[in-house]
């Protein structure tokens, strides 16, 4: 190192210094922000001057001594103005008084009831559960009063099979044609509800005898009001029962024989007259029954007969049996529907004649007509089988007919002479020519009494007023029906009189429905357009005209159900 030059020591004291003040060691700056306020910082942190004083409620002397200062006669007028106020609140009303007397008793009485509690507690534990239950009586006999309750009636008895819940099988063969949708079960109610909707689909509706629900009572009022309705409205309310013309309400259900079907032709079908059953037979020998119900009919009982082709079988009056006849046989049969007997008819005692085929039953009693040969009629009776009375037309017995209360008798020979018989006297009433008939071939008679209709070879049918029948010697018709144009060979009118049937087994699809009351053809009937009726065999219709049947050539009984007949 030369002299004169410097050396520069490094000033240790000076950062150290400053390194303090970073550390913590700062000046009264710092010291000032950190905690050592001065007088301002003091007044914030609550040092505060009068002012706030004043704020926070150290008022000045001033004022705590004016509200030191108080006016008597002031504290006075208040204090009388506040114990009239309470004393106007604890008046009480004539009425609240009244119902403190009646809930709990007078002074007295409470006072005395208080008494005796503290005396006996138990007692008037006792004496509270008393006044409960004749309360709870009050309460009930207000109730009584105010709506009386009803008897609760009870079962007679109760099975206890109906509260099981069980599911029925309706893959069953009897059940089949209840099931939708593929379901292979079904509830009680759900089969029960099934079979309902079913009957009424079949039936057109409930029936009168099925339909619980009470009529409603009928007033004063209402009756006048029927009256007025009817004398302003004339006949039409009273007409509305009335079948319609023109257009035919109708439905096509499955055929009658649908669970026994056959090849062979049909000869005859009837409805039995009191029970929901149909009767179909053919040239196969057998003698079928059906219960009708629109869908599957199922088949309730078959007969076969060895050796015997039906031709005609027809329920007697009553119901009890069914005859049978074939086409060349002296023999007939009789069933006898309650015993389920079939016994065979080998001759009639004072019966002269080769065979037996065609045949009539009597509406009333058990009397049944046979066709003879050289214009014999012979009414046979069933209860005997014997001939109890013959009558001979004016040539061969082509048509017969009963009328309602079976006293009278129309017959026609093949000519187209018409004879009308008085049963009880077994006297020709009447005879006169059918019109414009050349060879007679059917004849039916009205359920009413009114209409005689008769067929003829050529098709056409008359309609005459059975009035005319009896007494005029050349009656008119009311109207010459010449709808069919092969001989017309099945005649019927409905049960009501206000549908005829006929039809011809001559040819395919030959069948009309004729509108009595108007005389007019149902123009939709048939209405399919593939063929159904084919040759009409026989025609029927059911007691109360719900149903018509017929049977063709091709073993089947088409069945329609006519829907403005509410019943079977």
């Amino acid at each position: 190192m030369m002299e004169g030059d410097f050396i520069k020591l490094p000033s240790a004291a000076a950062p150290r210094d400053t390194e303090g003040l970073k550390r913590g060691k700062h000046g009264p700056k710092e010291a000032l922000k950190r905690g050592k306020p001065g007088p301002k910082e003091a007044l914030k942190r609550g040092k505060h001057g009068p002012k706030e004083a004043l704020k926070r409620g150290k008022q000045p002397g001033n004022e705590a001594l004016k509200k030191r200062k108080h006016d008597p006669e002031k504290e006075a007028l208040k204090r009388s103005k506040h114990l009239r106020r309470v004393a106007v609140l604890g008046e009480k009303d004539d009425s609240v008084r009244l119902l403190e007397d009646l809930v709990f008793g007078t002074e007295e009485q409470l006072l005395d009831s208080l008494g005796q509690e503290a005396e006996d507690p138990e007692a008037a534990l006792r004496l509270d559960q008393s006044d409960g239950d004749d309360g709870g009586e009050g309460e009930g006999s207000c109730d009584e009063d105010a709506q009386p309750q009803q008897p609760i009636r009870r079962a007679a008895w109760v099975d206890e099979d109906d509260e099981l819940e069980e599911d029925v099988d309706v893959t069953h063969r009897f059940r089949r044609d209840l099931v939708k949708g593929g379901e292979a079960s079904l509830s009680k109610a759900g089969l029960q509800q099934r079979m309902k909707e079913r009957f009424q689909a079949a039936m057109g509706g409930a029936p009168a005898w099925a339909q619980i629900d009470s009529k409603p009572t009928r007033t004063a009022e209402d009756s006048d009001s029927d009256d007025d309705l009817t004398s302003k409205t004339g006949t039409f309310t009273r007409s509305s029962d009335a079948l319609p013309k023109g257009i035919l309400q109708m439905k096509k259900c499955s055929d009658l024989n649908l669970s026994r079907p056959t090849s062979d032709s049909l000869t005859s079908v009837q409805f039995h007259p009191s029970a929901q059953v149909a009767m179909t037979t053919g040239v196969d020998r057998s003698v079928s029954l059906f219960q009708v119900d629109g869908d599957s009919n199922p088949l309730v009982q078959s007969l076969f007969l060895e050796n015997f082709p039906v031709f005609r079988a027809r329920f007697s009056a009553d119901g009890l049996s069914l005859m049978a006849t074939s086409f060349k046989n002296k023999l007939f049969y009789l069933y006898h529907m309650t015993e389920g007997k079939v016994t065979p008819v080998c001759g009639v005692r004072g019966l002269k004649e080769a065979r037996v085929k065609e045949f009539s039953v009597c509406p009333v009693g058990d009397a049944v007509l046979l066709w003879g040969t050289r214009g014999y009629v012979h009414l046979l009776t069933l209860k005997t089988n014997e001939v109890v009375r013959s009558l001979k037309l004016n040539g061969e017995v082509s048509a017969v007919a009963f009328s309602s209360d079976g006293n009278t008798l129309f017959s026609s020979s093949e000519d187209g002479e018409v004879f009308v018989w008085d049963l009880r006297s077994s006297r020709c009433l009447n005879t006169f020519t059918d019109d414009g008939c050349i060879k007679s071939t059917s004849m039916a008679a009205s359920p009413n009494g009114r209409y005689l209709a008769t067929g003829s070879q050529s098709g056409v049918v008359n309609v005459y007023p059975v009035d005319s029948c009896l007494s005029s010697p050349q009656p008119k018709p009311l109207r010459s029906i010449m709808n069919l144009v092969t001989p017309c060979t099945a005649l019927s009118f409905s049960p009501s009189s206000e549908l005829l049937a006929l039809g011809s087994r001559a040819t395919d699809e030959a069948l009309k429905l004729l509108h009595v009351p108007s005389l007019s053809v149902f123009s939709n009937f048939p209405v399919s357009k593939r063929k159904i009726c084919y040759k009409v065999q026989d025609v029927a219709f059911s007691p109360h005209g719900g149903y018509f049947c017929l049977a063709n050539n091709k073993g089947r009984a088409p069945l329609y159900r006519l829907l403005h007949y509410k019943d079977f």
